[in-house]
């Protein structure tokens, strides 16, 4: 039995050394794993019902309650909007080239005028969204989603030029 003793003291020893280092080096320094990371940093965003023409490129917006925003004519390069709510959202004329809008709620949003190139647009909802003359160029759809825009599709986007039909492949 000295042995098991012995040897459980000394893990004891090793704990309490170990503890005692982390909390020196450490001290009273801020964790950054209180929240999850998808939606770490959010609280900072102060996002307000008028956007219009803000540059948010790059924003992250994950599982975000922005219904009826106003985001018309705002730079949303790269911008995130994971599991988040755009319903009734104004997204006339924004430029969403290169974003992430996975699993989100597009439904009766106006995505007219929309830059929506290389867009990663899965999974997300498009019902009833005014889509006349946004640009879907390269964009990621699903079949569904695709054929669900190109039977509403119409327009030319007035800043790329191209019309939707066509970005959509329609």
């Amino acid at each position: 039995m000295p042995k098991t003793s012995s040897l459980f003291s000394r893990a004891k020893l090793l704990f309490l050394v170990g503890f005692f280092l982390v909390t020196l080096f450490l001290g009273n320094q801020e964790v950054l794993a209180k929240r999850p990371p998808e939606i770490r940093n959010q609280d900072d965003l102060n996002i307000t019902q008028d956007m219009h023409g803000q540059n948010l490129s790059g924003y992250e917006f994950v599982k975000f309650d922005l219904r009826g925003i106003d985001f018309s004519e705002s730079d949303l390069t790269g911008a995130v909007f994971n599991n988040s709510q755009l319903n009734d959202a104004d997204l006339h004329g924004a430029n969403l080239k290169d974003a992430l809008a996975y699993a989100s709620d597009f439904e009766n949003s106006d995505l007219s005028d929309a830059n929506l190139t290389n867009s990663l647009l899965m999974e997300s909802n498009f019902e009833n969204a005014v889509i006349e003359g946004a640009d879907f160029t390269d964009a990621v759809l699903s079949r569904i989603q695709q054929k669900q825009l190109c039977s509403i599709a119409s327009g030319t986007n007035t800043v790329t030029g191209i019309s939707t039909t066509y970005s959509l492949g329609c």
